[in-house]
């Protein structure tokens, strides 16, 4: 026994030297998981923004994947993204057991590490599978294309330490439905409760690596209704559909090794498995690499199982290197435009993740929103104000093509929107809280009705587009896109204020706040400062485009009611004559109107007495804080000048809120519904609006506040930033007396 470790670790050795190393990285892109993360591993994810796979300790389970706005319908259930079948699939037996089926181990999957490389957008996966007496150097490495968004690869390279045979499968995983199913669309909070309860489910805080509230955001069901194989060709195809939705394909071509002949290829089909099994002989020591190539497609995005046969068979032709050599490239090209911190590795490292997350989850040339929770069946990919307020801003100065679909999303949705606006007696546009994000109707859960007053989305959406229109001069676009949106929320919000004569003012009633737990308060002051700028933008953006704007508009904003303690020198929440006294995960909402999109005009004074509320709320009303509210309180100590406060926040906002290995952010550090992109939207928002003063408004890009960096830090690079057809890079950095200056440098 003591000769044969021996010989295993001297072929161990000899497996990783001939293993390609990886290139050499800037460290902050590079996330690494090892055997100290199998009982904490909270899955990432690739993705091109047009599909995605999680990932999996041993880099070759069947995982979950989805495409864009691919839409499962039930009619007693809210829309969910329909997982499609899993393509990611290899298993491996040596003759004692399958890959997939064995306990993990440290001493099983010895020498593990797991690298997700946000810059080549890249997971790589190394160990060597020890079990029943024989040993395996594998290697695992996978991209979904960013240059080719159709494909995807998995290559699975085996080094065996003995001879003998191997038995290999290709599987693509064909899922079941969830369940139990719920009735979602008609079940209350508590009968909600009971139902998970009832299934012998919970809905409680669970610790890493479960991403909890998988009860309620379950996937949804994509029926294959073809599928088949070929041995002689290596390749597997289908086609499907979601659930009451959209039809799908897929397709697989399978590469082996040079000059190796298998054994005993065949398909195995089966009701929840479509599968190439080999049995091939190896030899001691040497390499052999298999190649699983994949595409994939739905309507109104590519063909049908043929097509993306022929996809992949092409994608087997022109070979892994060349693939991933392209993949790599666009994803380069992407980081060109950057945030670039010295003097904090640990808040670089998250600013590259985050900016992963959001890079992985766009498009460009589309009119697909984001998903609150991305590609992924958090949430149950619907569009919130997450999309407009969050995550557009954090793409519009770096990536003004990918953040363009989300406005575009608007516009195609114009229909859906004047028919709710319709059935809730008002005139205009009127956005849901939740969208289906292919069809754009109404899909909150009945759990959350209530939030159909949380009708700031609606104020929301307009200063996007105008945000959009003032970042890129693009008038014709204007006039065709962005206005009929800006007008038709204009004329939403004038057919839902009130007007109080006795007080000469306008007043919205009947809102959900942002603090959600206020669920139906008069004049809640996010709302109604948000509604103000909205009809502000409409008057402006009417003029642009040679519309007459209608006088109303500006009568109402210039009497929006905005509850103010004048004793207290400071914002109420909402009409003080609702007590403000529940506890919430956010405790108030003013921080919020210091939030860059909105960033109401306030005095010094008013805004340090905002902030001070909103912290004291927080200590006294908060109960395990929503991230997306924490990011926040990094951009007010910023825009309060205070560099070292703001640095605080940066790093508190580290801590809880990124799971390990891969730095996936969830919505509270306890709450473990991950892959919120708002909050990671959110905290490059802190960099590129907090600590530079930055806004866009109607001068331009404007400093609005003098910028700051955290002591610890020498400088921050805003890398190839485009604003109105021009790039530069921007950077913050200390002159000899100790002052932030802004650099602004034309490319």
């Amino acid at each position: 026994m003591h000769h044969r470790l021996v010989r295993i670790a001297c072929l161990t050795l000899a497996t990783l030297l001939a293993t390609p190393v990886m290139a050499a990285e800037d460290p902050s892109f590079l996330l690494t998981a090892t055997s100290a993360d199998f009982g904490h591993y909270f899955p990432g994810y690739l993705a091109n923004g047009y599909f995605s796979v999680m990932t999996s300790v041993r880099g070759t389970e069947p995982d979950r994947s989805y495409m864009v706005a691919f839409m499962d319908y039930d009619p007693k259930d809210i829309s969910r993204p329909a997982a499609i079948p899993g393509w990611n699939e290899v298993d491996y037996n040596p003759g004692g057991g399958w890959l997939n089926a064995t306990r993990l181990d440290p001493k099983i999957f010895a020498h593990y590490t797991q690298t997700l490389n946000l810059h080549d957008a890249t997971l790589t996966t190394r160990y060597d599978f020890n079990y029943a007496n024989k040993s395996t150097g594998i290697e695992v490495q996978s991209f979904v294309s960013q240059a080719d968004p159709h494909l995807a690869a998995v290559r699975f390279t085996i080094t065996p330490h003995f001879d003998g045979e191997v038995t290999l499968s290709f599987p693509i995983r064909l899922w079941s439905e969830h369940a139990p199913r719920f009735p979602i669309a008609s079940l209350s909070g508590e009968q909600m409760i009971s139902a998970v309860i009832a299934s012998g489910q919970n809905l409680g805080n669970k610790p890493v690596p479960t991403p909890d509230r998988a009860a309620v955001w379950y996937p949804g069901y994509t029926r294959v209704l073809a599928a088949n194989g070929d041995a002689q060709t290596l390749t597997l195809w289908l086609d499907g559909q979601a659930k009451q939705g959209l039809a799908m394909a897929e397709a697989a071509a399978l590469q082996l090794p040079a000059g190796l002949a298998a054994k005993d290829v065949h398909v195995s089909q089966g009701p929840y498995k479509l599968s190439l099994d080999l049995t091939v002989p190896v030899r001691s020591g040497q390499r052999y690499a298999f190649t699983k190539y994949v595409a994939v497609s739905r309507d109104g995005w590519g063909g049908d199982a043929k097509a993306d046969l022929a996809a992949a068979v092409a994608a087997r032709q022109t070979g892994f290197d060349p693939l991933l050599a392209r993949h790599v490239a666009a994803w380069h090209q992407l980081w060109q435009s950057d945030l670039v911190v010295d003097g904090d590795p640990q808040v670089q490292r998250a600013v590259h993740s985050d900016l992963y997350y959001l890079l992985a989850n766009t498009t460009v040339g589309t009119a697909w929103p984001m998903g609150a929770c991305a590609l992924t069946p958090n949430y149950a990919g619907h569009a919130f104000w997450d999309s407009d307020s969050w995550v557009f801003p954090a793409l519009l100065l770096l990536h003004p093509e990918r953040a363009k679909p989300i406005v575009m999303f608007r516009d195609r949705t114009m229909a859906p929107a004047a028919a709710r606006a319709r059935h809730y007696g008002a005139k205009g546009l009127m956005y849901p809280w939740e969208s289906d994000p292919q069809t754009g109707v109404d899909n909150t859960p009945h759990f959350a009705y209530d939030v159909y007053r949380e009708i700031h989305v609606n104020a929301d959406i307009a200063i996007a587009q105008w945000q959009y229109w003032l970042a890129t001069g693009d008038r014709d676009w204007l006039q065709q896109y962005g206005w009929p949106v800006i007008r038709g929320i204009a004329e939403f919000w004038a057919s839902r204020v009130t007007y109080d004569q006795a007080h000469d003012r306008y007043e919205i009633l009947h809102v959900t706040s942002p603090d959600e737990a206020y669920s139906d308060v008069p004049n809640d002051t996010f709302t109604n400062a948000a509604a103000q700028k909205a009809l502000r933008i409409a008057v402006t953006a009417a003029k642009q485009v040679g519309a007459t704007p209608d006088p109303q508009w500006s009568r109402i904003a210039d009497k929006m009611y905005l509850p103010f303690n004048a004793a207290a020198q400071r914002h109420e929440d909402f009409d003080p004559s609702v007590p403000h006294d529940k506890i919430t995960w956010m405790g108030s909402s003013l921080a919020w109107l210091m939030y860059p999109n909105l960033d109401l005009p306030m005095s010094a004074t008013v805004r340090r007495n905002d902030f001070d509320f909103q912290l004291q709320a927080l200590q006294t009303h908060g109960d395990d804080p929503n991230e997306m509210m924490m990011v926040m309180l990094a951009v007010g100590e910023a825009e309060l000048g205070n560099g070292k406060a703001a640095g605080d926040w940066l790093q508190r906002n580290l801590v809880g809120f990124l799971k390990p290995p891969f730095n996936v952010r969830t919505e509270t550090a306890a709450n473990n519904a991950g892959y919120i992109l708002a909050t990671s939207a959110g905290y490059i928002q802190s960099l590129v609006y907090g600590l530079t003063g930055l806004r866009i408004n109607d001068k331009g890009l404007d400093a609005a506040y003098p910028p700051v960096l955290p002591p610890s830090w020498k400088s921050l690079t805003l890398k190839h930033i485009q604003f109105r057809g021009q790039r530069f890079d921007i950077r913050l950095q200390r002159d000899a007396a100790g002052n932030t200056n802004l650099i602004k440098t034309a490319q």
